[in-house]
């Protein structure tokens, strides 16, 4: 630096070319997961696949008729691309689709309820990712927020009982993300409708995960799916995109065609509506769900919660074998991985970890030398997010790809010569 506290100009350009390689660079990357979380709220929830991908791209690429109805060669609805698909696939007299599940409902709180009451189970005030809470949304939408029963037991005399002139809806939200176990008592869906008929009070499932149709999977079996939700004659039910429907970010609300029609008429839809990457995206993820056995055996995320025990244990082989040479402990252990995105809390999917720590060293030096190492990890060019447990590092191969074995192999092995203490 010169005097005077002026940096010299080889510093000052050092400088600039360091802040313009920052801002180049770009944030928003490409990561390897190896959590064994299949459906990662951090990690842009579900993947699409290449396939996927590949066929919207052909319809995002260039110019496409969004809102064009080509037969009538005038403006049309970017709403058709995707209403009669999940019309057939939910079975739904009608359908709209907004940019997430949260804004879904407060359209149909604040279409329906606002400034009128709204009646809701204690159990079922659920917080969402990122701190959301139902109780917040709730507010957000200008509703009175009505709540029922207690804890752990609300029957469906409790909504009866709080039901009065100003009551506009009765909302039930599943409790995707935690289970309420021993003593408990939840007013149903048919409950809550059977009391709709009887009261005239529209009944509204906030059913967040999404699951269209029940596959034949294990880990599903107590999935609520969206098709027999509707036949019980709920009103509106309204579903994420991104999570068990393994496709891009959306609020789906399916339901009985009166009240989908208001809400296509108000002002609010048209700020919550989707682009036509969603658009292309979800219509190319229906039109692949119309052959349902096709469709998980495409999925990515389909495709991980049914595999097999010894294709998790071939690939926790092939990268344990790739990771012998760095001088280190790599064991094979058990693991348990989960289905994430909110879903599934108590469900976990039986699945092989290949594990990683310092042959010697004390207890705290073998810590530091995992926890180095997954940050370092997560600082690279390809970023590749493993799991810190009790001072060790673990990668489960159920979220890795067959193809990804060789690339993480050689992430972790470069990372390790650096952090490790021995070279």
């Amino acid at each position: 630096m010169e005097t005077g506290g002026v940096p010299a100009k080889d510093e000052i350009v050092n400088m600039v070319k360091s802040r313009v390689a920052t801002i180049t660079v770009k944030s928003l990357k490409p990561v390897i997961n190896a959590t064994g979380v299949i459906i990662h709220t951090n990690l842009g929830r579900s993947p699409f696949g290449k396939e996927l991908l590949d066929d919207a791209n052909e319809v995002l690429s260039g110019y496409n008729n969004l809102e064009f109805d080509l037969e009538k060669a005038g403006r049309g609805s970017r709403y058709v691309h995707m209403t009669e698909l999940l019309k057939y696939l939910t079975g739904a007299e009608d359908v709209l689709v907004v940019n997430n599940n949260a804004a879904a409902i407060m359209l149909v709180l604040r279409t329906f309820a606002r400034d009128q009451e709204v009646v809701i189970s204690r159990g079922e005030l659920i917080e969402i990712g990122g701190s959301f809470r139902m109780p917040d949304i709730m507010k957000a939408s200008d509703c009175v927020m009505v709540e029922v029963g207690t804890t752990n037991k609300t029957k469906v005399s409790d909504f009866e009982n709080a039901i009065n002139e100003n009551t506009a809806l009765l909302l039930k939200v599943h409790q995707s993300n935690y289970v309420i176990k021993g003593f408990t008592k939840e007013a149903t869906l048919t409950e809550l409708v059977g009391l709709s008929k009887k009261t005239g009070i529209p009944v509204v499932w906030d059913m967040g995960s999404g699951l269209l149709r029940k596959p034949s999977l294990e880990i599903l079996k107590d999935e609520p799916d969206v098709s027999t939700a509707l036949k019980t004659g709920v009103d509106i039910l309204t579903f994420s995109g991104d999570k068990l429907l393994g496709g891009p970010q959306a609020g789906i609300i399916a339901g009985k065609a009166g009240f989908i029609e208001k809400l296509k008429n108000q002002p609010m839809t048209r700020a919550l509506r989707v682009g036509k990457e969603t658009v292309a995206l979800l219509e190319s993820l229906c039109i692949k769900y119309l052959d349902e056995d096709t469709f998980f055996k495409y999925s990515p995320i389909y495709k991980m919660m049914n595999s097999s025990a010894e294709s998790l244990k071939t690939k926790a082989e092939e990268l344990k074998k790739r990771l012998l040479h760095t001088g280190l402990n790599v064991e094979i252990v058990n693991s348990s991985g989960q289905t994430g995105g909110g879903s599934l809390p108590e469900e976990t999917i039986d699945s092989y970890a290949v594990q990683l720590s310092l042959k010697e060293g004390s207890r705290k030096e073998k810590t530091q030398f995992a926890e180095k190492t997954y940050r370092r990890l997560l600082t690279g060019e390809k970023p590749l997010l493993g799991v810190l447990r009790k001072g060790k590092l673990i990668f489960d191969v159920l979220t890795l790809d067959e193809s990804q074995i060789d690339v993480a192999a050689g992430l972790i092995t470069g990372v390790c010569k650096e952090v490790s203490p021995h070279g």
